[in-house]
């Protein structure tokens, strides 16, 4: 996406300009699906959060530091949202008990068969408060006291979602932890590659 363009569709959205709004949501509703996608339980979940992030966005565009990248900005606002969401929804407090038994690791070479929309639908599968905090720490890269601080919970609490998390996925996906390792570099790469193809990506 050129930045000369993006800013005059900004500069656009700032004087509240009707089609500068339209512009900017359609140029970056993949952008920011994709985040929203990873914290919704579907689709149409994923949905409302982008429409509500996306007029957060628009409602606070006057607060964006132009010395900043926009979608970093952006991204920001759908992460809260996202949160968001799940506080209003009281999901917060739905956890799913861990089974007993040991998960069966049957195919050591998963990690060569599954691709970025397998790991996305299978990490969506995970309980809200365990999803939210393994993509803000494994995927986004943000510390548990940045994540306490965002979501209300304690750094501990925030650690112990994430290793419950990762268990879940490890039996979920039926693989050993160091294959899981592998699974969650696939996925945060699968994200950056979809940040620059957005970066480039003219208008």
């Amino acid at each position: 996406m050129v930045e000369k363009e993006l800013e005059r569709i900004i500069d656009g959205c700032i004087e509240q300009d009707r089609h500068s709004q339209e512009l900017l949501y359609k140029k970056l509703y993949g952008f920011a699906m994709k985040i929203c996608l990873r914290y919704a339980d579907n689709r149409y979940e994923a949905s409302e959060i982008l429409n509500e992030g996306f007029f957060k966005a628009f409602t606070n565009i006057t607060k964006y530091d132009k010395s900043w990248p926009f979608k970093t900005w952006l991204s920001k606002i759908i992460y809260n949202t996202s949160i968001d969401y799940y506080r209003t929804n009281l999901r917060w407090s739905q956890f799913v008990d861990l089974e007993k038994s040991e998960p069966k690791f049957h195919d050591s070479n998963v990690e060569h068969k599954l691709d970025y929309e397998d790991l996305l639908a299978t990490v969506q599968r995970l309980p809200p408060s365990y999803r939210i905090v393994f993509n803000l720490y494994a995927v986004d890269g943000y510390s548990h006291e940045e994540i306490a601080e965002m979501t209300g919970i304690s750094a501990s609490t925030s650690r112990s979602n994430l290793h419950k998390a990762r268990l879940k996925l490890q039996q979920m996906l039926a693989v050993p932890q160091s294959v899981m390792i592998l699974l969650v570099m696939r996925l945060r790469r699968g994200e950056r590659k979809r940040e620059r193809e957005n970066h480039f990506m003219k208008i």
